[in-house]
């Protein structure tokens, strides 16, 4: 697909090739050209610049942008939308006055779908899961990360993991597979932890490894969960296999989840919604990047992970949906940089930072997407007419993307 978009009110996140990630202070930079244009060829980024220099020889498709900005697609490095069902029930029993962790404690919570997921079909898993995917492309998604840990047997694990490699072969956008099995403790294991750690290690990540289902391996590293020991243990069993640590931390609780992340080598440390001290300090000059997640904040009512603590101590911070259906029912990635600039004080500038180049780091796809750079994949977001990009965040009750184009094509709907 060649495309020449043209009369480009601004096109966003310009950078060299050799821009990875941004942290601290250069968070507050975003570099645009104003009334710019783009040429995409097979699918990849392949010039861009001002309209003075726009080519008059054009022979291939034209989209006139008059008006309307460009942008990266937004790289969600962390959700769960591989499930079936719902918990809205869950979601009453909250408003009337129970605490997530007390419906997890009466079987509710990650074990309600886990029960669930363990009927359904890996057909009919697919289709509810494929029916989601869509959904977040329509809404501006561009790479994506899915994490298994709703199954919590080995047959379920791997239906989910297989359910993702469907997706990935089906869909023309980078999707990254995480298997998460230490999500919570099954049932059966209720007052055995020790042994489905040892059924992970010895029977799931094997077979994991052997047919490639995953990327990485997440721990849920929280009290009532897993502790920072028994997290230690299965990303130094997963890098084994050779899967790379991105973990949940710092939810409810910090108990070392972040220097165990740091330790072995995490891509990204997931949540902090606590964050310590000692926490910020063991981040600093590691190639660990911390991701947090708005949406669960804002749907279970707790504290946001503290932004402006990290981002001023010179981190680099990527911005993620946590879509799952008990704590962030929702994929919407620009819901979730408003929210950033709502609740978590940071400005439009960095919120764009967090939610495209740093995503996209969060996911080691910083060489395929989250930038406009010359080689990297067209996958993009054309706003409708609006002010500027700031009004994407101000105006958050309102659909300002007019088309969301996946390797140079323009999605349906």
């Amino acid at each position: 697909m060649n495309v020449l978009f043209k009369n480009i009110k601004e096109l966003l996140q310009v950078r060299a090739a050799d821009v990875s990630v941004v942290s601290g202070i250069d968070m507050k930079v975003l570099p645009t050209i104003k009334n710019a244009y783009l040429i995409v060829q097979n699918g990849f980024i392949a010039a861009f610049g001002s309209m003075d220099d726009c080519p008059r020889d054009w022979r291939h498709e034209v989209v006139d942008a008059q008006g309307k900005i460009i942008l990266p697609s937004w790289c969600d490095s962390h959700t769960h939308i591989v499930y079936t069902g719902n918990r809205e029930n869950e979601f009453v029993s909250r408003i009337n006055g129970m605490s997530y962790q007390e419906i997890a404690e009466n079987g509710g919570g990650i074990l309600n779908s886990a029960k669930q997921l363990e009927k359904v079909s890996e057909e009919q898993l697919y289709k509810e899961s494929k029916n989601r995917l869509e959904e977040v492309i329509r809404q501006g998604t561009g790479a994506i990360e899915i994490k298994s840990g709703y199954g919590l047997t080995v047959e379920a694990e791997l239906k989910m993991l297989r359910v993702i490699r469907q997706l990935k072969n089906n869909y023309n956008l980078p999707i990254k597979a995480t298997f998460l099995g230490a999500h919570a403790l099954p049932t059966a294991f209720k007052n055995n932890k020790k042994g489905y750690v040892k059924l992970l290690i010895h029977e799931l990540l094997p077979i994991v490894a052997k047919e490639q289902l995953a990327e990485y391996i997440d721990v849920f590293c929280e009290k009532g969960f897993f502790t920072a020991k028994d997290t230690a243990l299965l990303l130094k069993a997963g890098q084994k296999h050779g899967l790379i640590p991105k973990i949940h931390v710092n939810q409810f609780n910090a108990i070392g989840g972040v220097q165990v992340g740091v330790e072995y080598n995490a891509l990204s440390v997931d949540h902090l919604e606590v964050v310590c001290l000692e926490d910020i300090k063991a981040l600093k000059n590691t190639s660990t990047i911390p991701v947090a997640l708005p949406n669960c904040s804002h749907f279970l009512g707790i504290p946001f992970t503290p932004a402006r603590a990290l981002i001023d101590a010179g981190l680099p911070l990527a911005l993620a949906s946590d879509y799952n259906p008990g704590s962030a029912p929702s994929g919407n990635m620009t819901q979730v940089a408003a929210l950033g600039c709502v609740k978590m004080k940071m400005t439009p500038k960095e919120v764009i930072n967090a939610a495209t180049l740093n995503g996209a780091y969060a996911m080691g796809l910083e060489k395929e997407v989250g930038s406009i750079t010359v080689g990297k994949r067209a996958n993009l977001i054309l706003t409708k007419e609006i002010n500027s990009y700031p009004y994407l965040f101000y105006a958050f009750g309102t659909n300002h993307i007019d088309s969301v184009y996946i390797n140079g094509e323009k999605q349906d709907g």
